[in-house]
């Protein structure tokens, strides 16, 4: 029963619109309705600037990594690496904001601070350097993903494999018309790189 709960929980944490929220409260505008139409941490930083999008970023990844700390903090006998995805489906598919939600990459992230921290900050400067190199978030991003699964192919850890495997597919699967806008070479680049 405590496992039900459990994943529950992590589901409603990953639903926790951090954009919407900080979108109406500090601004009074519905961030979907701007820029991409994403409630992640890119759009926010687009339509609302540097401080909503830390705060928004900041938010989506601490999501993943309580998702993830669930089963130590009620002593369950659950992988948290499970339950942090569960806590991206949530991020992905949040019922608080009918079912449109961000594209996975700070909350991934956020599981792996927690179960895989090493691999969470080798990942965090692969990004910063991918991002410096294209100037592309949405490759970056996705990229970032597939170094990830690579990487865990080394630690031999199937669990680990398995939800970088899963998680990279999130992303990928959520960049879908950010792939078709870089094709087109219509992608908007960071300009403060």
């Amino acid at each position: 029963m405590i496992e039900v709960i459990i994943l529950v929980l992590a589901y409603l944490l990953g639903s926790i619109p951090s954009g919407l929220i900080v979108g109406k409260i500090g601004y009074g505008i519905d961030i979907r309705e701007h820029g991409s139409g994403n409630l992640g941490g890119t759009n926010t930083f687009r339509t609302l600037g540097v401080k909503a999008g830390l705060i928004v970023t900041l938010a989506d990844i601490l999501k993943g990594t309580l998702a993830a700390a669930l089963p130590l903090l009620f002593q369950a006998d659950l992988n948290p690496l499970l339950v942090g995805t569960i806590g991206v489906l949530g991020h992905m598919y949040p019922i608080f904001a009918k079912f449109r939600g961000g594209k996975a990459v700070a909350t991934s992230g956020g599981v792996l601070l927690f179960a895989a921290p090493v691999m969470f900050v080798t990942m965090l400067a692969v990004f910063f350097i991918l991002l410096y190199i294209t100037k592309y978030v949405s490759l970056s991003s996705m990229l970032t993903g597939i170094y990830g699964l690579i990487f865990s192919l080394f630690t031999g850890e199937l669990p680990l494999i398995i939800v970088l495997a899963l998680l990279t597919t999130f992303v990928i699967y959520r960049h879908r018309a950010n792939i078709s806008r870089i094709m087109n070479k219509t992608e908007p680049k960071v300009k403060w790189l």
